[in-house]
């Protein structure tokens, strides 16, 4: 028995006579096979695109990529055939909020959903920014920190792997750490006691404390805020504050690794940067400005950039005030410190931000950024799929359509290579084997 599914029409797939629909008393069922047939396969390795090719997929895993029509189909394997598509592995975000959804200053901006949000009502926006991303294609998204929703992120991953609401693969930080004048929520009289969108510690001691709680409660990573506040000096120059020391951090990086878990830190630059470089931080997150020095560091180390370039272009404050001309210099030391990261072979992994701006937004305009700034595309692409999941440690399980892998997978029309674009118009989707976005080959949805 064959069905075949073209351009996202639905088959009926009907047995033979005779044969037996149901597995032996206490067999397991046998896993579906699926082939996906694509007209162009970019694999997430780096390797040349490859043309006309079969995707054989068992149950959740890639068994098989192979030319179309060298092989028989498998007895009851269902075919997928997405034309002159270009199909990729699933896209993989390494810097999502669920929990923020781009808030509009007149609206009450960030502070209301910590002061007058339920957190059901939270919990139910975050639903729907998870689902988001899968319709845009990024199968996979570590979000790093709830933003005062506690471990609301350990829930809505629970939810997603059991199947009761679509989303992405998650890797999640839970609450994130800073210290005392480190984070939001700020500027209420001193009387009053408001919540905080992280967990604030002062000293090894409460840093390793709080790195133990929130492992304990589910986090797959640690994320600490290196820096907070940032604004221009006398001479122009971008100053951010910074916030850990470089004990406090020694001691949270000890207790992650400890668990074999990693630690991201949100660093701009300046001291706040160099302490997370020198406390042996997994990721810099951001990294406005980076010197050469600290360049040569992260190469020596092995530490991950993950640079969110398209967020710090929204939302300006007006050019003539303190705080818009410092919105514009973070632009420009961020350009230049993602070129001298690139020309230097810093590991890159791709990340956006979102959240930070709306969940309606292209999550893939990062893309267009990354090329004009420097990669190709083709390198941009490794940054989303095998660059990612090595970060994620996840190398060969993710990233990566090749046997033993995840069946992740996405098509869009046209060829990212020659246009970048067109990763905005994800098509068709398939996480872990399951079609959640059948191919449409009309206009973009």
């Amino acid at each position: 028995m064959r069905c075949v599914l073209h351009l996202g029409v639905l088959g009926l797939c009907l047995a033979p006579a005779g044969v037996a629909q149901q597995p032996a008393a206490g067999a397991a069922p046998p896993a579906a096979v699926t082939i996906v047939r694509a007209g162009t396969l970019i694999d997430g390795s780096g390797a040349q695109p490859r043309h006309n090719q079969e995707i054989l997929i068992r149950g959740q895993r890639i068994e098989a990529v192979y030319p179309a029509g060298s092989r028989a189909p498998p007895p009851g394997a269902a075919v997928l055939d997405l034309g002159e598509a270009t199909v990729l592995p699933g896209l993989i975000d390494c810097h999502t909020h669920i929990f923020l959804q781009g808030e509009v200053p007149a609206a009450g901006g960030y502070d209301v959903q910590l002061l007058k949000y339920p957190a059901s009502y939270r919990a139910a926006r975050a639903v729907v920014a998870a689902r988001r991303a899968l319709e845009q294609g990024f199968t996979t998204i570590r979000d790093v920190e709830t933003e005062g929703a506690g471990y609301g992120d350990v829930g809505i991953k629970e939810a997603i792997g059991d199947g009761f609401i679509p989303g992405p693969r998650m890797f999640v930080v839970t609450r994130a750490i800073s210290s005392t004048g480190g984070y939001p929520l700020e500027g209420y009289a001193p009387e009053i006691t408001v919540p905080k969108g992280a967990q604030l510690i002062d000293g090894p001691v409460e840093a390793r404390k709080a790195a133990r709680e929130q492992l304990d409660n589910g986090a797959d990573w640690i994320k600490v805020y290196m820096t907070h506040r940032s604004w221009l000096d006398e001479s122009g120059a971008l100053v951010s504050q910074p916030t850990l020391t470089v004990e406090e951090l020694r001691a949270i990086v000890d207790e992650a690794h400890g668990w074999r878990r990693r630690v991201a830190c949100h660093a701009y630059n300046g001291l706040g940067l160099q302490r997370a470089l020198d406390g042996g931080c997994d990721s810099i997150e951001h990294g406005l400005e980076l010197t050469d020095a600290q360049i040569a560091q992260m190469i020596k180390q092995g530490t991950w950039y993950v640079p969110t370039l398209a967020v710090y272009y929204y939302d300006p404050d007006p050019e003539d005030t303190p705080s818009g001309k410092r919105d514009r210099k973070r632009v420009a030391v961020h350009e230049v410190s993602f070129r001298k990261a690139v020309r230097a072979g810093v590991k890159i992994a791709f990340g956006t931000d979102v959240g930070g701006f709306p969940w309606s937004d292209p999550i893939a305009q990062e893309f267009s950024l990354m090329v004009q700034f420097g990669m190709t595309p083709m390198q941009a692409i490794e940054a989303a799929t095998s660059k990612a999941a090595e970060l994620l440690g996840e190398r060969a399980q993710l990233g990566v359509v090749s046997s033993g892998a995840y069946a992740d997978l996405i098509a869009v029309p046209g060829d990212p290579l020659r246009d970048i674009g067109v990763l905005k118009d994800v098509r068709f989707v398939m996480k872990e084997g399951v079609v959640f976005r059948p191919w449409t080959a009309g206009a973009a949805r």
